[in-house]
């Protein structure tokens, strides 16, 4: 098709909890309680610097407390007051900071005790994520059964979502399924938004056969709608079996949205299927129904794919005349394709281009660079990228961890390793867990036996155990080096986790505590 008409294909116009509150007050969530939305904002508008400084204590609090006694005595000699908003912006800075889940919890718990206060719905979730993600699955079914005797209504499709995520990462679908059912009696209403919250998780986290058969066998026990169908088309990957999945809902009475057409759209232009992802938009203006900022970062990463980068930024400048505005993910979707074609100038060009737009590259936009940098082994680029980052503010991800550190244990640069670790502990991002396991070997292949020992204690005292291959290489070392005081406490600070010291880990027995998980 030629550039003119697609132009004119994606271009044609289409017709015209309440406010903080005080530790010792009582609060509630209830909605008739909620105090005026524009106090709120006046209210957390003027708190915002104490609110910041009040997050950092608390989370503090949390990350060095060695017993729930002493987490709530010092919660309680804090005068910080525990307001709904700073309980979601903790337990945020938790699951970021890959927090200690265990005292997370006494947290959480503590908060929630107090007479009349009832958690957000965000809280919840938050905290449900932090236990699944550490496979804390025993206190995820207690906190929920706490929570239906305070306030059922907390417990929500999201919240579904959410636990049937971390339990589908490690459980079978069986036994996914069989968590699921246990929400019938958790639940205010067991209902469609239920059964849809389990599909989603099964397209995430399994297969499309396994998502199609779970709706199969489920289908009769519930009504299935628009939503229901938009989740099962987004997650097939070839247009086939798409296209026939499109035409079934059609049969069944079940009018496509926007959501649809861009879900078969993406199959297309991840197939590199250009001229069908033209043709459907085609048909969307024709059904009057103009394509949405995703739609055209779909056609802009479907054109990267077909090796037209250039095409795809004059989409960025087009789209603006649909009143459609670009927006972080469709810049970042053009610099990807320029990273592709390693045209690292123009990729960088568009970064610039974001920002004088007043939109911030964020963890993603800089992972498309760190990508090409590690593959290139540019370790100069590399660090030069990550100093660029922190000075403006945008925390890595655990991916940009993992870049950086691998690229520092290639080239055995243990000061920057090191300089990461560092930022990672004082500004609370990344996973310590994934980034320990490589600068562990990077420190132990140097003989850094003293650098290894203070971040294995940081590293414990943030509540995060160290897998047992590195404390095995660490002890190693030490043992040589005739270090046995500090041998025993590094000892004794695995063993708080639970963890057997000895010889030899089967994989066998690994086996079986995943067989073993209370799913």
């Amino acid at each position: 098709m030629a550039m003119t008409a697609i132009r004119a294909t994606l271009l044609r116009k289409p017709p015209l909890r309440y406010a903080s509150a005080p530790l010792f007050l009582p609060l509630s969530s209830n909605p008739q309680n909620q105090t005026p939305f524009i106090f709120a904002r006046l209210f957390s508008a003027g708190e915002k610097p104490s609110i910041d400084a009040d997050v950092e204590t608390v989370y503090s609090i949390i990350s060095s407390s060695a017993s729930s006694e002493n987490l709530k005595q010092s919660l309680k000699s804090s005068g910080v007051f525990l307001s709904n908003d700073l309980i979601d912006k903790v337990l945020k800075r938790v699951r970021f900071s890959h927090g200690n889940p265990l005292q997370a919890l006494e947290f959480f718990k503590f908060t929630g005790n107090r007479k009349g206060f009832f958690h957000s719905s965000f809280s919840l979730d938050t905290m449900l994520y932090v236990l699944g993600r550490s496979r804390r699955f025993d206190q995820i079914w207690e906190v929920l059964i706490d929570v239906k005797r305070k306030d059922q209504s907390l417990i929500s499709s999201r919240t579904m979502q959410v636990v049937l995520g971390r339990i589908a990462k490690v459980c079978s679908v069986r036994q996914t399924v069989q968590s699921f059912w246990r929400f019938k009696k958790l639940v205010p209403e067991f209902d469609t938004s239920c059964f849809n919250a389990l599909l989603r998780t099964i397209c995430q986290e399994k297969s499309m056969i396994d998502a199609r058969s779970v709706y199969h066998n489920l289908k009769r026990d519930f009504q299935p709608n628009l939503h229901t169908f938009n989740i099962l088309l987004s997650g097939w990957k070839s247009s086939e079996e798409a296209e026939g999945f499109f035409e079934e809902m059609k049969q069944l009475g079940v009018k496509p949205n926007v959501v649809s057409y861009n879900c078969l759209i993406d199959v297309y232009c991840k197939g590199r299927e250009m001229d069908k992802a033209y043709k459907l938009v085609q048909k969307m203006r024709d059904e009057d129904m103009a394509p949405d900022v995703i739609t055209y970062t779909m056609i802009i990463g479907g054109l990267g794919l077909i090796g037209q980068p250039d095409k795809a930024r004059n989409i960025l400048k087009e789209m603006k005349e649909d009143g459609c505005y670009p927006d972080v993910a469709a810049y970042n979707a053009a610099i990807r394709n320029y990273c592709i074609a390693k045209r690292l100038g123009d990729a960088y060009g568009l970064m610039d281009e974001m920002i004088g737009k007043g939109l911030q590259p964020n963890a993603t936009t800089y992972n498309l660079f760190f990508r090409v940098f590690f593959w290139s082994n540019d370790l100069t680029s590399s660090w030069s990228l990550y100093r660029r980052m922190m000075d403006a503010g945008c925390l890595p991800n655990t991916q940009s961890c993992m870049f950086l550190i691998r690229l520092f244990r290639r080239h055995e640069k243990v000061e920057m390793a090191l300089e990461l670790w560092k930022d990672m502990v004082e500004k609370g991002f990344g996973s310590y867990i994934l980034v320990s396991d490589v600068l562990f070997d990077l420190l132990c292949d140097m003989a850094k036996l003293v650098e290894a020992e203070k971040c294995f204690l940081e590293m414990t005292e943030k509540g995060h155990k160290p897998s047992y291959a590195s404390f095995k290489r660490i002890k190693a070392l030490m043992e040589l080096a005739n270090k046995h005081e500090a041998l025993q406490n590094l000892t004794k600070k695995m063993a708080m986790f639970g963890t057997k010291i000895q010889l030899h880990d089967s994989e066998e027995s690994h086996s079986e505590q995943l067989d073993s998980l209370p799913c």
